[in-house]
């Protein structure tokens, strides 16, 4: 199998912003927004409550920042594999491949999107939205590419359908190996994008 290129990759943040936004999408998928408090964030890095103020003006801009970067490095990612890749069935392949990792190493951030979005102010929203709908067009052009009688509609479609199936590893990863999971998740979705009949 020829290796596809991957998105470059930048050195782990250690800053202490940097932990207490992972300390916090860990709670939050655990317990909920509303469930966490100051205090207990602040405990779970080594500070004191009041001491995250330092870092971040309020619980809710803690959020904000989260989930706008975690799209905001997913819209890299994806856009750097389209730049270096020019065959859609191998950016497809290699945009699944980026998906099902992140959804693998980082599952909590799946689980805080789905459940508290909604918590994040109107603007931040928006925000969250626009960016994940540019990743999604990354999706949709190269599925256009490939099947050229699939209208952009119902390729946006089988783009959320197959996010679907690779972001339901909260609930599928920890019942399985993690590689026999990823495996038989890629499998499942490649097969799904690049069906012939898709596009009939």
């Amino acid at each position: 199998m020829v290796a596809l290129p991957t998105p470059p990759t930048t050195p782990p943040d250690t800053s202490r912003k940097a932990q207490i936004l992972h300390e916090a999408a860990q709670l939050f998928a655990r317990h909920g927004f509303h469930g966490v408090s100051i205090v207990e964030l602040g405990a779970a890095v080594g500070i004191s409550g009041p001491a995250l103020y330092r870092h971040f003006s309020s619980k809710e801009a803690l959020l904000a920042r989260m989930l706008i970067g975690v799209s905001e490095r997913l819209l890299a990612g994806g856009t750097a594999l389209a730049s270096q890749i020019g065959q859609p069935a191998e950016l497809l392949a290699a945009l699944v491949d980026f998906q099902l990792d992140f959804s693998l190493r980082e599952p909590e951030l799946i689980t805080v999107q789905d459940r508290d979005l909604a918590n994040l102010s109107t603007e931040d929203r928006r925000q969250v939205r626009a960016l994940q709908r540019a990743y999604v067009e990354i999706w949709v052009d190269a599925l256009v590419r490939l099947r050229p009688a699939l209208s952009a509609e119902a390729a946006r479609v089988a783009a959320h359908g197959v996010f679907g199936l690779l972001n339901s590893t909260p609930h599928s990863a920890p019942r399985a190996e993690p590689d026999q999971a990823a495996g038989l998740l890629r499998r499942m979705a490649t097969a799904a994008l690049t069906d012939p009949d898709l596009a009939s």
